[in-house]
């Protein structure tokens, strides 16, 4: 059992993964930003396949992802369609690599983030989640793309159950298949005192919603994903899924509110939410 995190950070972003009871690590995961803007892009991908192939496909997303971002069509393309080019590009990606591999058809879930314009807009398919909280109160997730889900709205199962459901492996949507994905998406106003989870399933799995809400809300981001980083694998067991979360938390704040404090120290000034510059 591996439990040594392989991190990524951004001011207000800490993201990490590790391998858990797996041999190979199928998780993927990026966190960009662009300072000049402040706005954010977190993408998870929880690969899948044999051969090597669930690793060529969360690395496909992430790497199809970096190339979206680094062309700029964010900055003037409406948020839901950037992240719907997001997941069809990465849907493409995935379809060419599949042409690499003797054996084995990469797939993969992908979840992500955009934080803009003091707007947040989200994508995903399958079961990979993006959690949304007000303080430490649960505001909602996103719906899962498995059986176990469906089973679940149709009311043959609790919610409770859809971490140890047999059915939560069988996927309806994902990356990498021969019809293009459905992808499912959503939209709101950055409010101050939210914060956000994106993880894999061998993450809310192993952690309860209310353990994700304290988590995400603690001073340390890097001291809090470390923690819960490990006591997901620890859960696991040898077994255990490869686990990857990445906490995203907002504030007030940002350079105009620190001049401000800085000119008037000892005068308030209401300033919208943005991503918290420190942990």
């Amino acid at each position: 059992m591996d439990n040594a995190i392989d991190e990524r950070t951004l001011p207000g972003v800490a993201g990490g993964r590790a391998r858990g009871g797996r041999d190979t690590q199928q998780d993927d995961l990026v966190c960009l930003h662009d300072p000049l803007t402040h706005t954010y892009l977190l993408v998870l991908a929880d690969g899948m396949g044999g051969d090597g192939a669930g690793e060529l496909a969360s690395q496909g997303v992430i790497d199809s992802t970096r190339r979206l971002w680094a062309q700029g069509t964010w900055r003037d393309q409406p948020t839901s369609l950037f992240l719907e080019s997001v997941c069809q590009a990465a849907h493409a990606e995935l379809r060419l690599r599949q042409q690499q591999l003797a054996n084995g058809s990469p797939h993969s879930t992908v979840v992500a983030l955009l934080v803009k314009d003091q707007r947040i807009a989200w994508a995903h398919v399958g079961d990979s989640r993006l959690y949304r909280f007000d303080g430490h109160q649960l505001l909602g997730r996103t719906e899962d793309h498995s059986l176990a889900q469906l089973r679940y709205q149709r009311g043959e199962i609790n919610e409770q159950d859809l971490a140890t459901h047999d059915d939560q492996q069988f996927l309806l949507r994902g990356l990498g298949g021969p019809e293009g994905p459905v992808v499912e998406h959503g939209s709101g106003e950055l409010r101050r005192g939210h914060a956000f989870v994106l993880c894999s399933d061998g993450a809310w799995t192993q952690l309860q919603d209310e353990e994700l809400g304290r988590f995400v809300q603690r001073r340390d981001q890097q001291q809090a994903l470390s923690e819960a980083i490990h006591l997901a694998v620890e859960r696991g067991g040898p077994m255990g899924d490869n686990v990857s979360l990445i906490f995203v938390r907002p504030r007030t704040g940002g350079f105009w509110p620190s001049l401000w404090q800085a000119m008037f120290p000892g005068r308030r000034r209401k300033a919208p939410a943005t991503l918290q510059d420190e942990a």
